[in-house]
């Protein structure tokens, strides 16, 4: 069984950036409080002027790892926990200081954890609650450029898979999302870089509609790609070095460079 959205308090993280937008406004729509919390106070502050009731604030930088139980006492009680936060953390390995992938490590993986951490005992208490985990394609297909960010958004898999069993039972569910490229918002779009034709993009309201179904279903896994990327991530399980010299040749070198050019600032 899932949870009912109708009344419950969910925390959205990330809810200044694209994703997190459309995850609170659905989730909004459904009947539950909101409680946004990211880095941009501003940005989230027009989001709940513009949702009204039920919807609350908590800045947070969960880079800072004091902020992320901060944020938890804060919030008081969650049923639902929305972990969407994250850095984009591309290019290679060998362009970071080190102080660079200990970010992305902090708000990619360690704060989700802690999060869950946090909130999952009173969940468990109250025998029902809910934690849902925004990961990527990355999490599940390794590219050129991609070390660090899939670096954690494998970890981030493999810990909500974990949790989840460690869960088993007692009404708290798990669920992880796995966005493919997302056009309109989100970290694709903000780069402005352009992809294949064939790759194919999905809109961020179809990721809301994913974490809600996840939700409400209690499904463990839930893909938001195009059929090609879908494919990719079913190859890698099989033959990942056949699916690494597939994407040399078509070009994924380039769009991972491109990425990482884009998005360095952001690291």
């Amino acid at each position: 069984m899932g949870l009912t959205l109708e009344g419950c308090r969910a925390l959205v993280t990330g809810a200044s950036g694209g994703l997190g937008h459309a995850i609170a406004r659905t989730l909004h729509a459904r009947g539950a409080t909101v409680l946004l919390t990211a880095r941009r106070a501003d940005v989230i502050a027009r989001l709940r002027f513009q949702l009204g009731d039920r919807a609350e604030l908590y800045p947070a930088d969960l880079a800072d790892r004091d902020a992320v139980g901060d944020l938890a006492d804060r919030a008081g009680r969650v049923d639902l926990l929305v972990s969407t936060a994250g850095i984009p953390a591309s290019g290679p390995l060998l362009s970071y200081e080190p102080a660079e992938i200990d970010r992305a490590l902090d708000v990619n993986l360690r704060a989700p954890m802690q999060l869950a951490l946090a909130l999952a005992p009173a969940m468990v208490e109250r025998g029902a609650g809910h934690l849902v985990f925004i990961s990527s394609t990355a999490g599940k297909v390794a590219s050129p450029g991609s070390s660090v960010y899939s670096g954690t958004k494998f970890g981030l898999r493999g810990f909500a898979f974990g949790l989840r069993e460690d869960l088993h039972g007692t009404g708290v569910g798990v669920t992880t999302v796995f966005p493919g490229f997302i056009r309109d918002a989100g970290m694709h779009h903000d780069s402005g870089v352009r992809l294949p034709a064939y790759i194919g993009t999905r809109t961020p309201d179809q990721v809301a509609n994913a974490v809600v179904k996840g939700v409400e279903r209690g499904r463990a896994e839930i893909d938001v790609a195009p059929l090609p990327l879908l494919a990719g991530g079913w190859v890698a399980g099989l033959a990942p070095s056949a699916l690494a010299a597939l994407q040399r040749r078509l070009g994924g070198d380039r769009i991972s460079k491109a990425f990482g050019d884009a998005q360095r600032s952001k690291r």
